[in-house]
């Protein structure tokens, strides 16, 4: 049988992840990114088990996770320097932060040494449900599979009307590396809340850890730059951390995306392009790698691809959106509580986190094995 085609809008974490799965099944893959160039901001990123059983799958997780730290603990501090959850973290159910730029890179290795096709200055416009991806400079590319791996603005979503909602959401979040100091956590993730404002604080790598600032927007505290004044004055107890935060930084608007279908035909999306969630798990990467590896598994050998990309979100669509609805009310709870209520709600998340359902629901998506990942060795 030929080798069948597939054709990949977006060069992201999710794109090249599966390009990546597909070239290993001995697919023919070309990647289009619209950049000139493949480049990741190099802030830090949360790799759960889900998102680590992934990378061992295609073969990218020991460059992925080099220069990592190893977390041991997640918890959060209310207004009051009370802990309100703790998070452990095992050998067998681990968390691990890279710098995001070290993700990106293992993934760009790897889909070269499988020999994928991968195509910069490349502008997608839309795409055709009979299996073809068309591009800005009026080239019509055909294909078995076609993917819009393109972002959360996604031009091979509107192509299939695959869009519901778009929830821009009612915080913004600025992403940054800081010098990390003698003294400093090593292990251990702290995410400080003061009413609607959150300060993350994450052991990321060598000589370096990542921050997270959370707040609502139009907030002063998400302009750039970064106002360190206003940040000492929500957090006066992080007074030796925050001169050390970056006047520049990536700054986001925390963006929720429900799709209608995550499929039409021969075309699908993946990653933000399908469910754009915001970060408050960190899951927003770690889902996309586990659906992607469903969908090449869905796909593989399919004699029928419509019908397989059918089944494949009718599998993965229940864990998807549980995942981001527990992130997307995480975040309501944090930007849109009465500040004056507060001690109400670190009494309400104090006595959540102890019952058995909130800590499946948490962890749902940490918890599941993607596809492919019991047939690599042990």
């Amino acid at each position: 049988m030929a080798k069948r085609i597939a054709e990949i809008a977006g060069a992201g974490l999710s794109g090249l992840m599966l390009a990546a799965r597909l070239a290993q099944l001995g697919w023919t893959v070309n990647l289009h990114e619209r950049s000139k160039d493949l480049r990741m901001f190099g802030a830090g990123i949360w790799l759960w088990e889900n998102g680590l059983k992934s990378l061992k799958v295609v073969g990218a997780y020991d460059d992925a996770v080099a220069n990592a730290k190893k977390i041991n603990q997640w918890r959060i501090v209310d207004h009051r320097g009370k802990t309100l959850m703790t998070r452990s973290f095992t050998a067998d159910d681990k968390m691990l932060v890279p710098p995001r730029a070290d993700l990106y890179q293992a993934l760009i290795d790897r889909v070269q040494e499988l020999g994928v096709n991968i195509f910069t200055s490349s502008v997608v416009v839309g795409a055709r449900s009979e299996g073809s991806l068309l591009m800005e400079n009026g080239d019509e590319r055909l294909a078995d599979l076609v993917v819009g791996a393109d972002g959360n603005g996604s031009r091979i979503r509107e192509s299939i009307n695959g869009s519901r909602w778009v929830d821009y959401g009612v915080e913004s979040g600025i992403r940054m590396l800081i010098e990390h100091r003698e003294g400093d956590p090593e292990d251990t993730i702290t995410e400080y809340w003061n009413g609607p404002w959150r300060l993350m604080y994450n052991p990321c790598t060598g000589g370096q850890d990542y921050i997270f600032l959370g707040a609502p927007i139009g907030d002063p505290r998400t302009q750039m730059p970064v106002d360190r004044e206003i940040w000492k004055d929500t957090f006066p107890q992080l007074s030796t951390l925050i001169p050390r935060l970056q006047e520049d930084g990536r700054w986001d608007r925390i963006i929720n995306i429900k799709c209608r279908t995550w499929s039409e035909g021969r075309v699908a999306i993946v990653g933000d392009a399908a469910h754009a969630m915001p970060p408050n798990l960190g899951q927003a990467a770690n889902t996309a790698f586990a659906n992607v590896l469903a969908l090449a598994a869905a796909v593989d050998e399919a004699s029928d691809i419509p019908q397989a990309l059918v089944r494949w979100e009718q599998r993965q669509r229940p864990m998807t959106d549980h995942v981001q609805w527990f992130s997307y009310i995480y975040g309501y709870v944090v930007a849109k509580w009465p500040l004056r209520f507060q001690t109400m709600r670190s009494d309400l998340i104090r006595s959540m986190a102890t019952m058995d359902w909130f800590t499946e629901s948490l962890n749902r998506g940490a918890w599941h094995v993607p596809a492919g990942y019991e047939a690599i060795p042990r």
